[in-house]
């Protein structure tokens, strides 16, 4: 059953770093900042991840994928980074928020809405999501505040599968997040 509002949500900014943004996905920098500063001024928690490829990972075993290891690759990027302050962010080894040290962040807070957005919407958007489904929390993803760097139809195809894997009532822009937000969302 959908809910109307969300019940102790925090919102996760996903690998916003410099290694994924490009042409296809740096015009989702403002919609997250927007939403970041908005999130905040309501008095609501937010996470920051960040990816880390590290030597011989399966990234560069399978994909021979070998970026995102270094700086400034791994840095936020500025405009996310000027947001950082006093929030937690997770780095990560793989696609999901849910490392041992998400895990722990999320069940000490109590949350149990997590709000997704950032970059890339098809892997650690979706993933994040679907662990947070399968962990037994509300997840969502912010359609309009999320993007592939691999372009809009691997996006699009990320939005297709999420709608599949924790159900189109998920699914949501920032201005529908923003109306089901009440009072009672802010932490006591």
């Amino acid at each position: 059953m959908q809910t109307n509002h969300l019940t102790r949500p925090a919102l996760v900014v996903i690998d916003m770093q410099n290694g994924f943004l490009n042409h296809h996905s740096r015009h989702v920098t403002p919609a997250v900042v927007a939403l970041v500063q908005e999130w905040t001024s309501r008095g609501l928690p937010v996470v920051f991840t960040r990816f880390f490829n590290e030597a011989g990972s399966a990234y560069e075993k399978y994909f021979r994928w070998t970026r995102l290891v270094d700086s400034p690759e791994t840095d936020l990027a500025p405009e996310i980074a000027a947001l950082t302050y006093g929030s937690p962010v997770v780095d990560k080894l793989g696609y999901t928020l849910f490392t041992p040290e998400g895990v722990a962040l999320v069940a000490e807070h109590g949350w149990t809405d997590l709000v997704f957005c950032g970059v890339a919407t098809e892997s650690c958007v979706l993933k994040s999501a679907v662990d947070a489904f399968e962990h037994g929390y509300g997840p969502w993803i912010v359609t309009d505040a999320c993007a592939s760097d691999a372009g809009t139809p691997v996006h699009d195809a990320g939005l297709t599968v999420a709608r599949r894997l924790i159900g189109k009532h998920q699914l949501l822009t920032v201005d529908d997040l923003l109306s089901r937000l009440t009072p009672t969302d802010a932490p006591a």
